[in-house]
């Protein structure tokens, strides 16, 4: 951490910096110019709040030159890492594509939806048995029926299952039912409580951005999960809130190339919740394996137009058959893959 004094600081005051900086168990070093002096912490940056050093008498400015996040960072592991589900990789070269209904609804429902998945050629499948819904009236999932539902319907089709996970008291039924994929939803990002439980676990973990969330505290999130050990994390950018009324959400494609830059771990899109319509689904997945993403979580439903929950987003079986053609010719002119 780099700490400039103003022009007018005086020897007691830049002493006093030195000194809470040695509290901490760094070393300082002072470089003093014609106009300005800097104090250069040496160490473990990560003790040192820089907006506690902003408001000591004499200081200009404090600032980090070590990223916050340590184990989630590129610069620690400058190779991709690719995450292994069930003999199903994603990250490096391998796209995948994860796909089923928004809400687990029946038996027939989800038998239905996972035949779709596996002749569409995806070799991963989603659904909700838990859902988070704005309203309280609002349908809110079959729960742990669901989830019993979903895994038989998963393993008659061959099928690894990724379903999210609202509370940290439905952990030892997930695991239970051997839940392959935990995933974190946008508006649990910031539980952090939630994030330190699936930090204990080895299970793989979709981390959603949160809808008004900034690169910086997606990052953090993830370093929360891997803190507790647990490695196994992908990125899933969402869409986010912004002031446009005509889609549901604003797919932040720049987050793709960005989070490549900043992370070694996976960074797949849902275009589903993204646009919000099912007519968009196509053109948003196009866009994000065009620009690196290493997977798509997309909304199919056998019928849609009888979903639960989210019918306008959901695409038909056909429609998922057809995307996957499109998206195998795209990552073939990038010298990458969706895994068959």
């Amino acid at each position: 951490m780099i700490i400039v004094m103003n022009n007018s600081a005086t020897d007691e005051e830049i002493d006093f910096v030195v000194s809470r900086i040695k509290e901490k168990g760094l070393d300082a070093s002072i470089s003093k110019g014609t106009e300005k002096t800097v104090i250069g912490a040496v160490g473990d940056e990560r003790l040192l709040d820089p907006k506690l050093l902003d408001n000591l008498p004499g200081v200009e400015q404090a600032l980090r030159i070590v990223k916050p996040y340590k184990i989630v960072a590129r610069e620690w592991h400058p190779e991709d890492t690719v995450i292994n589900i069930n003999g199903h990789p994603i990250g490096g070269k391998n796209i995948q594509v994860i796909s089923g209904p928004c809400s687990v609804e029946t038996p027939d429902q989800m038998k239905n939806a996972a035949e779709g998945v596996k002749a569409a050629g995806v070799k991963l499948m989603r659904g909700g048995a838990f859902k988070p819904r704005t309203s309280p009236y609002s349908f809110q999932g079959t729960g742990f029926e669901g989830l019993e539902m979903f895994r038989k319907a998963a393993d008659n089709a061959g099928l690894p299952i990724v379903t999210e996970l609202l509370d940290v008291r439905h952990l030892d039924k997930f695991l239970e039912h051997k839940v392959d994929v935990i995933q974190i939803g946008t508006r649990s990002m910031q539980n952090f409580e939630l994030l330190r439980e699936v930090g204990r676990l080895k299970v793989p973990v979709i981390l959603k951005r949160g809808m008004s969330a900034t690169i910086s505290e997606w990052l953090m999130a993830a370093e929360y999960i891997a803190s507790g050990g647990n490695h196994n994390i992908i990125f899933c950018e969402r869409g986010i809130r912004t002031f446009e009324t005509y889609y549901r959400n604003v797919l932040d494609v720049t987050a793709i190339p960005v989070l490549k830059k900043e992370t070694h771990l996976p960074v797949i899109i849902d275009p589903s919740h993204s646009g919000g319509k099912a007519w968009m689904v196509a053109a948003l997945s196009r866009a994000g394996i065009a620009a690196g993403a290493d997977g798509l979580l997309v909304e199919m439903h056998p019928t849609p137009s009888e979903a639960w929950c989210d019918a306008d987003q959901a695409i038909t079986p056909t429609e998922l058959k057809e995307l996957m053609k499109e998206l195998t010719a795209i990552a073939n002119i990038l010298g990458r893959d969706i895994a068959k």
